[in-house]
């Protein structure tokens, strides 16, 4: 089945950058299949749902908490979904995770359920 493995986590200064990647781990499997779904959970506090991008691409939602300041993409020559964050703060430290839908588009009704794979997670620090 499907593995998913998450990179680009670290530390960064409030206001910086980071790129979070989700590959498929394994070979002959790719995430361009799926519709991928971004997570996060900070210490604490519930899973919170944060992005999502249909099969296609044509699609992408976010959370109202990263709205403006994430985008997601699909890079199709390297079979990734990335997660691009600007302008970070504090409140966005957390451990974030991609997860994989058969469902190709994005499920908004309540938005990330149904999802068949899950990555371990990259953890994401945001301080000074």
């Amino acid at each position: 089945h499907l593995q998913l493995v998450e990179s680009g986590g670290g530390l960064v200064q409030p206001g910086g950058s980071l790129r979070l990647s989700c590959v498929a781990a394994a070979s002959g499997f790719t995430v361009d299949d799926y519709g991928i779904n971004w997570f996060r959970q900070a210490p604490g506090k519930e899973r919170e749902w944060v992005s999502c991008i249909s099969s296609s691409g044509a699609d992408t939602k976010y959370a109202d908490s990263v709205e403006g300041r994430f985008t997601i993409l699909r890079d199709r020559v390297k079979h990734t979904v990335d997660l691009w964050m600007n302008s970070l703060n504090p409140e966005d430290t957390a451990a974030y995770t991609c997860a994989a839908s058969s469902f190709r588009l994005c499920v908004t009704n309540p938005p990330g359920s149904g999802m068949d794979y899950w990555g371990k997670g990259a953890l994401v620090t945001v301080s000074s």
